[in-house]
């Protein structure tokens, strides 16, 4: 087993090194109009996050792609160019989980809203490439041997650069006791253990944020692995996590930029 130290030191900060698509191919163009990527800022150096639009003006990613600068892109494919689908809006705020935890990574959950309230019309518009996905509903449970997909924009493999080009791979929940075996503080109870360990497939280096799709409804968030990028990975449960989802979107309209 990777020692947990060597995790966070090589996968789990938020230098982009904790979500890749390994083992998956390229996602048909716009096939994901919820897929969001994120380009921010750690101590002046530019790091690359996914996500993904749960309203018009919130999208939701991994608490430990908290940035500075946060711009978030819409309706992408291809990153690397100006595709005439594509949406750039700023982050007007974060709201990273207030129990996130940098050295488990457990509450690994965050809001990003996109609305700027001198600049309506900056809320992300509908269109055929950009969509919100549908949440579980609260403690909806993802059974092991469901099969769900993960999306991004991450590395391939070990030392391959990110991709430009949407990828994405279908990964098989798994028991929890796989994942409690190989990581010392996954939790049940908020996250999910998806990834068969007899597959070269999974999540890794890129990818951090972007969502766990079971059955059209973003289940989890990409949070973590190993240094190898070999399943399984551990994702945040977000069903686990509704309530705050859906308190801080009301406090946040309530209270408008304040």
């Amino acid at each position: 087993m990777v020692l947990f130290s060597l995790l966070v030191a090589l996968l789990l900060s938020p230098t982009g090194e904790a979500g890749k698509i390994i083992g998956g191919h390229e996602a048909k163009p716009h096939s994901r109009p919820y897929m969001a990527f994120l380009r921010f800022k750690i101590s002046g150096e530019p790091h690359i996050c996914g996500g993904f639009l749960v309203r018009e003006d919130f999208v939701l990613t991994a608490a430990h792609c908290l940035g500075s600068s946060i711009d978030v892109t819409l309706g992408a494919h291809n990153i690397m160019q100006r595709e005439r689908t594509q949406q750039v809006i700023p982050v007007m705020r974060a709201f990273p989980h207030p129990r996130y935890n940098d050295k488990t990574f457990a509450n690994d959950i965050m809001l990003l809203v996109l609305v700027l309230y001198l600049q309506l019309t900056r809320k992300a518009d509908m269109t055929d490439a950009v969509s919100p996905i549908s949440l579980p509903r609260s403690f909806e449970k993802v059974k092991p041997g469901m099969m769900c997909s993960v999306a991004g924009w991450g590395r391939l493999d070990v030392n391959i650069p990110p991709a430009d080009k949407l990828q994405e791979v279908d990964l098989e929940v798994q028991k929890d006791e796989k994942c409690i075996a190989r990581f010392r503080n996954y939790i049940s109870i908020m996250q999910i253990c998806a990834g068969d360990p007899n597959k070269r497939k999974s999540s890794f280096s890129g990818d951090s944020g972007g969502p766990l799709v079971c059955d059209g409804v973003a289940q989890g968030i990409v949070s973590y692995g190993d240094v190898y990028g070999t399943a399984p990975n551990v994702y945040t449960r977000v069903s686990s996590f509704l309530t705050w989802i859906q308190k801080t979107m009301r406090q946040y309209k309530r209270q408008g930029s304040a």
